[in-house]
């Protein structure tokens, strides 16, 4: 059964979502595990989570299954046990959002892919079946007590730049694929300490860390649920929070605040902000932070030249849009430019 195709358009999708008053849950789940039919177990997850009105993006393939969704609250246990229902996952992991409003997702995509996270590895005998050992919020606490301790964080360079743990160790990258072959590199001379790996919601450190283990370390862990379970097991138990900032999240929030302190900058101005968007220039759409003051003086754009292209007539961008020679001039050099700026402002 081929996904349906959404003849709606995004600003509608959206526009209907802010108006709905039905509440809503953001979860979001993961599971290593061989799936024979990739495609069948799509048909049939989809059928049920579309009949339960769940919103959102899965990912499955023949390596398990990757999740980010919203449920309507009425239907959350019935959702639960459907999902548990599914031997594989009779033990999954629901990582409720910390900040929610039950807008996060306004369409339901559940589609086939190779990997349920793109990692670049073609090596045949690495395998999942080997990773790190989970640790808990308090166990990590008590880790990272020690100063010889390692914590890695296996998100992307704008996930980091809101928020992290103290002393984490940036692999500063765009994406998942290049970290990888990177903290093998940054990290081989310290075999012998305790590496301790994390990411949003458990999904990127798992596998890292049985990379790690592949290439030859011991004594790997990875943080249990990510950032999202550290934060709810700290507020459970009384714990001491070692997450600084704000926790960037891959849907229509862009964030959820942790510990209420701004750690970075506008990309433009330099002054303390921790709020990405998009470029409002539809043929960028750059993902950068971006303060209240640059971003009513811009209109939401990066750019001076993303600006000016979105004053222009539809009819115009349209063309701009469809003239590869000036989308290289106009919009990329707009896009180099804010990441060195970027870095100017981070290195302050």
């Amino acid at each position: 059964m081929p996904e349906p195709r959404n003849l709606i358009s995004q600003a509608e999708l959206k526009k209907r979502l802010q108006a709905d008053t039905e509440k809503r849950t953001t979860v979001s789940f993961y599971q290593y595990h061989p799936i024979e039919n990739p495609l069948q177990f799509r048909d049939e997850l989809y059928q049920n989570f579309l009949n339960l009105g769940v919103l959102g993006r899965v990912y499955i393939a023949s390596e398990g299954i990757n999740a980010q969704i919203s449920v309507p609250a009425k239907n959350f246990q019935i959702f639960k046990d459907y999902l548990f229902s599914i031997d594989f996952l009779s033990d999954a992991r629901l990582n409720i959002a910390v900040e929610d409003d039950g807008k996060s997702f306004w369409v339901l995509s559940v589609k086939v892919r190779k990997k349920i996270v793109a990692d670049g590895i073609d090596d045949p005998n690495f395998s999942m079946r080997l990773k790190g050992a989970y640790i808990n919020a308090a166990e990590f606490n008590e880790f990272v007590a020690n100063p010889e301790t390692i914590v890695v964080d296996m998100r992307n360079y704008y996930e980091y730049e809101v928020g992290h743990f103290e002393n984490a160790l940036e692999i500063s990258s765009d994406t998942f694929r290049e970290q990888l072959p990177m903290a093998v590199e940054m990290l081989a001379e310290k075999k012998d300490k305790n590496i301790i790996m994390y990411c949003t919601g458990g999904i990127r450190c798992e596998k890292a860390s049985a990379y790690l283990l592949h290439h030859g370390f011991e004594k790997v862990f990875h943080l249990e649920g990510g950032i999202i379970e550290y934060v709810h097991q700290v507020k459970e138990k009384n714990l001491e929070n070692k997450f600084k900032g704000k926790n960037f999240v891959f849907d229509n929030r862009l964030g959820e605040q942790i510990s209420g302190e701004v750690i970075s900058n506008c990309h433009q101005c330099g002054e303390k902000s921790d709020t990405h968007h998009n470029c409002e220039n539809d043929a960028c759409h750059l993902l950068f932070i971006q303060c209240e003051i640059c971003r009513e003086k811009l209109e939401g754009c990066c750019s001076e030249e993303c600006r000016t292209i979105k004053r222009l007539p539809l009819e115009e961008q349209k063309h701009l849009r469809q003239t590869q020679s000036e989308k290289t001039d106009l919009f990329n050099n707009s896009q180099t430019k804010l990441r060195t700026r970027f870095f100017d402002v981070r290195g302050k």
